[in-house]
């Protein structure tokens, strides 16, 4: 059963949130945070992205980095630009994206059930991204960004996200160049908490969505200060870390692309007639053709959009993972085809997130910087939660998920 208690959240004071506020660490470069934070000294770059302020081309695995950051995250908390609350609460968090608005429940989230598996992952990590994030929790002894978890629907949670949401909320905004809403509330209610808590406890599994080395990095550091702690009683804080949890239902996934250098030696004729074995091919023309069901692909190719449907056979209905589209176009259109056999290494292959939408990846191949694009049907937070439940990993660049979580709500000190 998940285990999660409310935290004191050190956050802006409400008239600063919309200058230290800013998006996750790991979806934009060093020169992006660098032209983003401007001359804004609050920007909350200058902790998750603290080589900013050092000469461009500084490395962000440089030790110095890391040390700017503990000492800009005191500098935050010495000016005032980040306050701890005087008391523990849980907190929710509101993303509206277009017409659809999606409700968190920002909590503690329990390190030992990350460890026995309660908290329930669908991808593999690397460990050198796992030490980065986990050198950047130590050196600020703190959850600087939340990580992105689901959980089952819940009808007494919900009401109670129905109930705080008719209420004027702590922060709301408009975050910049994408152009979503954001809004956040306090819990400080006690029966309100202890419904939050209790709710959770009766759940089976919690549920990782987004930010699986954050999570990660989280957990490794709360159990490294257990093992470190000769007193350890298993109620200090590090025992915690930050997650904000949706109802799954709640959730958008949008399709994750690809684009290719190459066709491995085929000419665009013969890499159709290759395609034919395994999948019905059609030619849409010039027209943009989006994929409208599993095992439907939508491909790019010398300025034409065509329809691939996987044939009977090519995948197991039984196999949670064998079911999936990245799995079918991996194995008979990137490996068979093309011999890209690891997504994460082969520098002849990149991905696009959906919200780019199809014209991104008319323009990279009609740039000539790529020969090739291929759109897939979304995976559904149903599949993830099978999966995850299986004990099964999915094949890597598998999910986007949007709106991404705003950095700099909310940070949880493991202190």
């Amino acid at each position: 059963m998940a285990t999660i208690k409310p935290f004191k959240g050190i956050r802006p004071p409400k008239n600063l949130v919309e200058k230290v506020e800013s998006r996750p660490y790991d979806v934009l470069n060093s020169e992006e945070a660098r032209a983003e934070a401007g001359d804004n000294e609050m920007s909350l770059y200058h902790i998750i992205k603290p080589e900013i302020d050092f000469e461009p081309g500084t490395s962000e695995y440089d030790p110095r980095v890391y040390d700017k950051a503990a000492e800009n995250f005191k500098k935050f908390k010495d000016n005032g630009w980040l306050v701890q609350d005087n008391e523990e609460h849980y907190y929710i968090y509101a993303q509206t994206m277009g017409n659809k608005t999606q409700y968190g429940i920002v909590v503690g989230a329990r390190v030992e059930d990350y460890m026995n598996g309660t908290i329930k992952k669908h991808e593999l990590t690397r460990r050198d991204k796992e030490e980065d994030r986990m050198k950047h929790v130590r050196v600020n002894n703190a959850n600087i960004e939340p990580v992105f978890f689901a959980y089952p629907d819940n009808e007494k949670l919900n009401a109670l996200l129905e109930k705080y949401a008719k209420t004027e909320p702590e922060y709301d905004f408009i975050a910049p160049i994408d152009g979503f809403g954001h809004k956040f509330w306090v819990i400080s209610d006690k029966e309100d908490i202890d419904l939050i808590t209790n709710e959770f406890a009766a759940m089976p599994s919690l549920y990782i969505a987004d930010g699986h080395h954050r999570s990660a990095a989280a957990a490794l550091v709360g159990a490294e200060k257990a093992k470190q702690n000769p007193n350890h009683t298993g109620n200090e804080e590090y025992n915690y870390f930050m997650a904000v949890c949706f109802q799954a239902s709640q959730l958008t996934i949008l399709d994750y692309n690809r684009v290719v250098t190459d066709l491995n030696g085929y000419s665009s004729e013969d890499f159709l007639k290759a395609l034919e074995k395994n999948f019905i091919v059609e030619n849409k023309g010039t027209d943009q053709y989006k994929p409208t069901a599993l095992h439907n692909f939508s491909m790019y190719l010398d300025g034409n959009w065509y329809s691939l449907t996987a044939k009977e056979g090519t995948y197991n209905p039984n196999d949670p993972i064998g079911v999936l589209d990245v799995d079918v176009s991996s194995r008979l259109i990137f490996d068979e085809l093309l011999g890209i056999k690891d997504f994460r290494s082969d520098k002849r292959i990149d991905f696009v997130g959906g919200l780019r939408g199809l014209e991104e990846l008319k323009r990279r191949v009609d740039s000539g910087e790529m020969k090739m694009a291929l759109a897939l049907y979304p995976v559904t937070m149903k599949q993830i939660m099978d999966i995850a439940d299986s004990g099964k990993i999915m094949p890597p660049k598998a999910t986007w998920f949007e709106p991404k979580l705003r950095s700099g709500l909310i940070i949880h000190e493991l202190a």
